[in-house]
């Protein structure tokens, strides 16, 4: 199947062929021109306007200031964020969504962070964004009177992804440094500003109004599960188990878990019910396992199973076991808690191999069958205390007597990275996959019910989480990227209160403008930033540097600025080149 960045591309080549055509054929009116798939609408209306807004100057020059400062703290940070960027790039490789060249791209379904379902939502955040960004340039070219040729919008096909206001060259050189500091900085003050105000927006009365609802939010199923075959998917609320009733997430593997029934009866919030056929799974393996993801575990040592409790209680009974799988393979494998033992640690110090993969089966006598039982353990021993830890190495039972290590807080530490299950193996007997609503939410000021752990957030905590909840999946650990309200998402959640009365939909819609207006706006500032040019930030860059070498007691001051500008600018180039390229090339 053609991927959506292939249509993307033959758009613009036909796009590109037309626009070329119509401009030869003199079709097109003079205030558009185009270059390739790039095209830019000109215009003079709205110059009154500006002039008339700008009448407040000593105001509009403190605001100026203000947004000067906060400048030169970004463009200071995303130096630094592109040049720490670029050098892991090269020294720990490691490529990811976040670094493809295509998520470079504002363009929703293109960009794996900017859904499609909200795309009106993204480009009317985006508009709002280019108009008081060049609307800010516009407004202080009035406000140090300086002349403003054309005003206009640069397109990519249909697309908008700029803005430009062109001030007459020849006052811009007359006016003073700080005249055109103000000037360059207006734009992304103004982008700041909004994004302020739509996330406070959000934040407030918005998010106060959204609620989770109860039960367990399935974000999708693991494949070849139970609950896969069963016909569950993503977007279904649980409410129940054999009639026990899933207020919260955890309600659902507690239930569970306290039943080795292997037929269950699964209610929903607005579906019928379904029985769910539980079977051992596994859902993940090390890759040295002899198991594989996929593979139904039906006895352990000749005891039958069929759910996650039932694999362990049979495994824990004999550090070697006998696992027999559905499609009448045997594998005989030490059941314990499998970790990668860390160089220079507790456990490496007492003769275990380094950087090698063992199966922890006991200490001091005490069964660790999977790595929750290991850590059990390990709660109750001290640094400095000795232990005798029984695993296998490569099947080879050995015996290590290790002083414990101390993990800062006084407990031991054996120096290893444990895997989760048993013997590096997970077992899932149902295969949801929970999709973290209430923690969403909280993170923009809703009422999650209690339902997640962020706890209480800051406003300056939430501004800060916004920037990576739409790639938060990747960045963290949630396994999801936030995309607003939208999809099968919106059914974890209902709205309350006063704005109950605009109807869920209408409420969701207003949560997404105001989500992604301040997401982009914030994006956009700091990127503008980069000082670098184009940008904002190399006009400002160029400025900051003439004030400062003209108070310097040495020759060829113009040298020197645009030696200096020249070597800033080509930095960031070459490091944003390297931040999108590199870890694919030096992987």
């Amino acid at each position: 199947m053609v991927d959506t960045l292939t249509w993307v591309l033959v758009g613009l080549a036909a796009y590109t062929l037309a626009a070329m055509a119509l401009k030869s054929r003199g079709v097109l009116p003079e205030y558009v021109n185009v270059s390739g798939p790039l095209a830019t609408l000109h215009t003079q209306r709205g110059k009154q306007i500006l002039t008339r807004l700008a009448r407040p100057k000593r105001f509009w020059r403190a605001w100026g200031n203000l947004g000067v400062g906060a400048a030169l703290v970004v463009m200071v940070g995303s130096f630094l964020l592109v040049a720490y960027s670029a050098y892991q790039a090269v020294v720990n490789p490691q490529p990811s969504a976040l670094n493809e060249p295509r998520n470079a791209l504002a363009i929703p379904g293109v960009n794996d962070f900017l859904p499609l379902s909200v795309a009106p939502e993204i480009v009317f955040g985006l508009l709002l964004a280019l108009v008081v960004h060049e609307g800010g340039h516009g407004l202080f070219c009035r406000v140090e009177d300086i002349d403003i040729e054309s005003m206009g919008l640069a397109l990519l096909s249909v697309i908008p992804i700029g803005a430009f206001v062109e001030p007459d060259e020849t006052e811009l050189l007359k006016s003073d440094r700080g005249a055109q500091v103000r000037m360059y900085a207006a734009g992304v003050t103004n982008n700041f500003a909004l994004s302020f105000l739509a996330l406070l927006l959000l934040f407030g009365p918005i998010a106060g109004s959204i609620a989770v609802v109860d039960g367990y939010h399935v974000g999708g199923t693991v494949e070849a599960t139970p609950a896969a075959e069963a016909g569950i998917e993503s977007g279904d609320v649980i409410t129940g188990i054999n009639g026990q009733a899933v207020q919260r997430p955890g309600d659902l593997e507690s239930t569970l878990a306290a039943t080795n029934e292997t037929r269950v009866t699964v209610q929903f919030r607005d579906k019928e019910s379904v029985t769910v056929q539980r079977s051992a799974v596994v859902s993940s393996a090390i890759q040295s396992s002899p198991l594989e993801s996929g593979d139904t575990i039906v006895s352990v040592n000749g005891t039958n199973v069929s759910t996650g409790g039932q694999f362990v209680d049979a495994a824990r009974a004999n550090p070697v076991a006998e696992i027999r799988t559905e499609d009448g393979r045997t594998e005989q494998l030490p059941t314990g808690s499998y970790a990668l033992v860390q160089a220079d640690g507790a456990l490496a110090n007492a003769g275990a191999p380094a950087e090698s993969g063992i199966v922890i089966t006991a200490i001091d006598g005490e069964r660790t069958v999977n790595t929750a039982a290991l850590v059990d353990v390990l709660d109750n021993r001290s640094a400095g205390e000795s232990v005798t830890v029984t695993a296998y190495v490569d099947s080879e039972r050995r015996t290590y007597n290790v002083t414990a290590g101390d993990d800062g807080d006084g407990g031991a530490l054996l120096g290893i990275s444990p895997e989760r299950g048993v013997s590096g193996i997970t077992v899932d007997d149902f295969g949801l996959d929970r999709y973290p609503a209430a923690t969403f939410l909280d993170f923009i000021g809703g009422d999650s019910g209690g339902s997640s752990d962020v706890g209480d957030l800051s406003v300056v905590q939430r501004f800060a989480t916004v920037l990576v909840l739409p790639v938060i999946g990747i960045a963290g650990q949630l396994g999801y990227n936030f995309p607003g309200f939208t999809g099968f998402a919106t059914n974890f959640y209902t709205v309350q209160g006063p704005l109950a009365a605009l109807g869920e939909s209408t409420v969701f819609l207003l949560a997404n403008v105001l989500f992604w207006t301040g997401w982009i706006n914030i994006i956009i500032g700091q990127f503008n930033l980069i000082p670098t040019y184009p940008l904002d930030g190399g006009h400002i860059l160029r400025a900051s540097t003439e004030s400062v070498v003209s108070r310097l007691p040495v020759p060829g001051r113009r040298s020197l600025t645009t030696a200096v500008t020249l070597a800033v600018t080509a930095s960031m180039i070459g490091g944003l080149f390297v931040m999108l390229f590199g870890p694919r090339f030096f992987a």
